[in-house]
């Protein structure tokens, strides 16, 4: 009889979720390997290439922050973490793949959108490049500590929401390829934060009291429009106009604004006003009252799908278009002139019109959709494009 145990490899990023990730899968009798992904170190050099050529031109290099999802302190939490559990940690050096997701993140915001690297780099490193390492090590399954679930469903594997909903990070994880569903693990998907502590806790985990991870590793200060400036695409001072068109102000540079930015615009209209669009050809700022945030709908495209196949007639959902906002009752239908394949084969764009109109749609924001009658399940999602305006 064959009593060889299913090897998992679980991505451990030093904190308390995967941690206890590690630990479950290993009480369950799987043959656990950690792997911590190395982006670099405190203080060195990033390696990208609109960074290297910022460099080439005389700007100083970007270098990691102490902060994050992937300082040294963290791998060495990792390191402990599973000397205690007695399971070998390898370190991947995605620092190369890594940059990637830099570049993805300036050049959005130099082209007037609004980035989400944490969804990039789920679905290009942790199970992208990480499924292909996991096949190298022989192992049948790659696990993470993300606060989502994967079920089998009529018999297909679906991706859902975390049963702790002020923790749920399926949104961040609509990009899995669908083929990948199957080999992976989400152990702590159906655990609440504070009973997953007292499980670290009870395992002698060092990593239980450990604060979570606050901020983007790659911009450990926040300061988002500075790195954009420190690679030369900086748009420089423009202008801020009103909803007729006058100008009003002046700025910076469109990249130190985000949709329905309401702080920092030291200006005075007599009455509240918003960043209501961002226009990078023009490098104007547009503001006004906040119903001019208001948006019928949007067009997505590099659509992942996770369900069923997606036709052009109008089918009910539930659409979430940023991470911290709740998933609203809407319409999808995928578009004829969707260009393809996609990861799924299918409509790789689509629209979604929302039954009352929402705020600040921001294009370059991932927007994900839900069953409308098992509104936890994962239907697939993709990135905005365009929002249309509620008001004429």
């Amino acid at each position: 009889m064959n009593s060889k145990k299913p090897k998992v490899l679980v991505a451990m990023s030093g904190g308390v979720d995967s941690s206890v990730a590690a630990a479950l899968l290993l009480e369950q009798g799987y043959e656990v390997i950690g792997c911590f992904m190395r982006l670099g170190s405190p203080g060195e050099a990033i390696d990208a290439p609109v960074l290297d050529a910022a460099c080439d031109a005389g700007a100083k290099p970007l270098r990691i922050g102490k902060q994050g999802c992937c300082s040294i302190n963290d791998a060495a939490d990792a390191r402990q973490v599973a000397a205690s559990l007695g399971i070998p940690l390898y370190v991947c050096n995605f620092k190369k793949d890594f940059g990637r997701i830099i570049d993805y993140f300036v050049d959005e915001y130099a082209q007037g959108r609004t980035p989400n690297p944490c969804v990039r780099c789920n679905d290009w490193l942790k199970f992208g490049k990480l499924h292909d390492y996991a096949k190298q090590l022989g192992a049948s399954f790659v696990a993470s500590g993300h606060y989502a679930r994967v079920e089998l469903i009529d018999g297909r594997p679906r991706l859902l929401r975390g049963v702790d909903e002020d923790r749920d990070q399926s949104y961040v994880l609509f990009g899995v390829p669908p083929e990948h569903l199957e080999t992976m693990l989400l152990p702590v998907g159906g655990i609440r934060k504070p009973h997953l502590r007292q499980m670290a806790r009870e395992r002698g985990l060092i990593v239980s009291d450990k604060p979570d991870s606050q901020e983007i590793c790659f911009v450990p200060d926040n300061d988002y429009a500075g790195l954009v400036e420190r690679t030369g695409r900086g748009s420089g001072a423009g202008r801020i106009v009103d909803p007729t068109g006058k100008v009003v102000g002046e700025h910076a540079g469109q990249h130190h604004f985000t949709i329905g930015q309401r702080r920092g615009l030291e200006l005075a209209l007599g009455y509240r006003i918003y960043v209501t669009g961002r226009d990078a050809a023009t490098n104007t700022v547009s503001v006004g009252p906040r119903e001019m945030l208001l948006r019928s709908g949007c067009v997505a495209g590099e659509a992942n799908w996770l369900a069923k196949p997606l036709g052009t007639e109008w089918t009910p959902c539930m659409a979430q278009y940023r991470y911290n906002s709740d998933a609203v009752p809407a319409r999808v239908r995928g578009l004829e002139d969707s260009p393809g394949p996609t990861t799924s084969g299918r409509c790789g764009r689509f629209e979604v019109l929302f039954d009352e109109p929402q705020e600040a749609v921001a294009p370059g924001q991932a927007v994900v959709l839900y069953e409308i009658v098992a509104p936890d399940v994962v239907i697939g999602g993709g990135w905005i494009e365009s929002a249309q305006p509620a008001m004429a």
